[in-house]
């Protein structure tokens, strides 16, 4: 017997806000983002999240020292082109673009954050030449 591992297509990342109208406001004019009574999503699912209304505000944890959720880019032009529709658009801007260089090549990211700090980081890669 044969079995056939499926395919998973797209995931999310369930944050729980604090003031559910002002983060659906920030991922959609800040982020670019389709939002409607539950998700914000972007690129057909490229980025996508489920905002749900913390019962009491105590209950919104961002993750400490690193990303809540994290996006891959193709190129670094492409990064590059969202980092500026970003900042251009009010993005809470935590690390502007920067490089780190790899055996393997080049890294280049940037991370932004949302209204109840939860941080966002955009990256992409590049082979050595």
């Amino acid at each position: 017997m044969t079995i056939v591992k499926a395919k998973i297509e797209n995931s999310l990342t369930v944050l729980l806000v604090s003031d559910f109208e002002r983060s659906k406001m920030y991922y959609e004019k800040a982020l670019g983002c389709e939002v409607n009574e539950h998700w914000a999503i972007r690129d057909d699912f490229g980025l996508g999240f489920k905002l749900i209304q913390a019962a009491d505000p105590a209950d919104v944890r961002p993750n400490k020292g690193t990303w809540n959720t994290y996006a891959y880019m193709r190129t670094h032009e492409e990064l590059d082109a969202l980092f500026a529709e970003f900042k251009g658009h009010g993005a809470l801007i935590v690390t502007e673009p920067f490089v780190t260089e790899h055996e393997w090549g080049v890294w280049k990211e940037f991370a932004i954050r949302d209204i109840d700090g939860y941080i966002i980081g955009f990256g992409s890669g590049s082979k050595k030449a």
